[in-house]
């Protein structure tokens, strides 16, 4: 009867035990664990980040001649350059506002879109638009709506990129996004990739992606495997690449959005990692990760920002941080300015050391060697965690690039069942809904190539 009476105040101990070392853990998590273990970002990856965030908030502009935020010096945008600025009403609520920008200066055609407008009901509606699960591409998972709104992008500026590809060969094509805006850009780079024929066969290399604040929009698999044309960008806390709640969820919290986060953060202490990575379901930020850390833990105050890069499998932004600034570090503001001071600092300290231009093309061409060779070593790793789809065969995006151009160019001839020469106009909604079919579940799956 006496071990019966105090059993109850044992608990209570072990309970209250439990719960202080959690808030231990959690309060002691920082962003730069995060990204410790990770390699530094060097001037010539990193530069295209601070401005592309300007054309991003060109987009938010009523007139690009008179700009509300007026750019630093160097990171204007022409407006005599500018292809398609489309708003809600020429969008129909359908996607967020974006703009296609022709920069002559960095070679490079440029299409940015926007991020979420809290007062706009369509913008919702994307993200609504999408169930754990709902929608199965090229061997894992992504966000329905945002996949959708993608189709929408393609289906209206095809025909100007097309063009616009055929008259400058050497240009690169860049998406780019802020937040919701961020997983359509993503998305939009997984279509193209795939149906490259659709854009002139246009070459892999030419297609980049960068992801700014980026929302989880694939799976892991996906994630990784892209990661040679998608790039993320993370401001230290920010807490949108870190929740792996369903983004109608979070949304739909929105103005309780520090309870919901608390309540995830609870709940994800609580999941090993390894269950989370045999997941298939689980979303995750995009491709290759960029993290700026510009705080110390028990310090006050921003300190000179650092870039660190990988392609992580395991740990990668799976815990979210318990910070004041985990929803201020989201703003494209606030990234736009601390890129460009990041940015700034790289190219002070290559100044310093002196470089000449030789050094800095044969660095270039180190540094995407080993770019190269980490993003194999991120898909073996994929494979040793046992990652759902990792290893399995698929149509695109396998493990053997000449297998990957060669499906690619059989889908792609096989979905049109035309050529790419042809003058009428394609369908990008309908060649999304034409991959795919649903299986005995329910699920859209990638149809078998006839």
């Amino acid at each position: 009867m006496s071990v019966l009476c105090g059993l109850p105040p044992l608990l209570e101990c072990v309970y209250c035990v439990g719960c202080a070392r959690w808030a231990w853990k959690r309060c002691l998590h920082s962003a730069g664990y995060d990204s410790e273990t990770w390699g530094l970002a060097t001037a010539e990856e990193f530069e295209p980040v601070p401005r592309l965030c300007r054309y991003i908030l060109a987009v938010y502009e009523d007139d690009l001649r008179q700009p509300q935020w007026e750019p630093p010096e160097g990171y204007g945008i022409n407006p005599d350059c500018l292809i398609v600025k489309k708003n809600y009403s020429d969008t129909g609520g359908r996607l967020p506002p974006y703009l296609l920008y022709l920069d002559h200066e960095h070679a490079d055609i440029v299409l940015a879109i926007r991020g979420l407008d809290l007062a706009k009901h369509s913008d919702y509606a994307v993200l609504l638009d999408n169930k754990l699960g709902k929608r199965k591409f090229d061997g894992g998972y992504v966000h329905n709506g945002l996949l959708k709104a993608a189709g929408l992008v393609l289906n209206t500026e095809c025909e100007i990129l097309r063009q616009l590809l055929e008259k400058h060969p050497n240009y690169t094509l860049t998406f780019t996004g802020h937040s919701l805006g961020s997983g359509v850009a993503a998305l939009l780079t997984l279509v193209v990739a795939q149906n490259r024929d659709r854009l002139g066969n246009i070459d892999r290399k030419r297609i980049r992606c960068f992801a700014i604040a980026p929302a989880r929009c694939m799976s892991l698999n996906l994630a990784v495997r892209y990661a040679d044309v998608i790039n993320s960008i993370v401001l230290q806390d920010d807490f949108l690449p870190r929740t792996a709640t369903p983004l109608e969820d979070i949304f739909k919290s929105l103005f309780c959005l520090p309870c919901l986060l608390c309540l995830r953060c609870m709940r994800d202490t609580c999941i090993s990692e390894e269950k989370m990575l045999k997941d298939p379901r689980r979303l995750y930020a995009p491709g290759r990760l960029y993290h700026i850390v510009e705080r110390k833990p028990f310090r006050c105050g921003r300190f000179p920002p650092i870039v660190r890069t990988a392609v992580p499998v395991d740990g990668r932004f799976e815990h979210i941080v318990l910070s004041c600034n985990a929803t201020s570090d989201h703003a494209i503001i606030w990234i736009e300015r601390e890129a460009r001071r990041a940015l700034e600092l790289m190219e002070e300290r290559d100044h310093v050391m002196e470089i000449p231009a030789k050094q800095k093309m044969e660095r270039q061409q180190t540094l995407t060697r080993e770019h190269g060779e980490e993003h194999k070593a991120a898909l073996q790793r994929a494979v040793t965690l046992a990652v759902p789809h990792a290893f399995s065969p698929s149509h695109y995006g396998t493990f053997d690039e000449k297998a990957d151009e060669q499906s690619d160019k059989s889908v792609g001839d096989s979905s049109t069942g035309s050529s790419t020469k042809s003058k009428n106009k394609d369908n990008w909604e309908e060649l999304i809904e034409r991959l795919f079919e649903k299986d005995e579940s329910g699920h859209m799956i990638l149809k078998k190539p006839q």
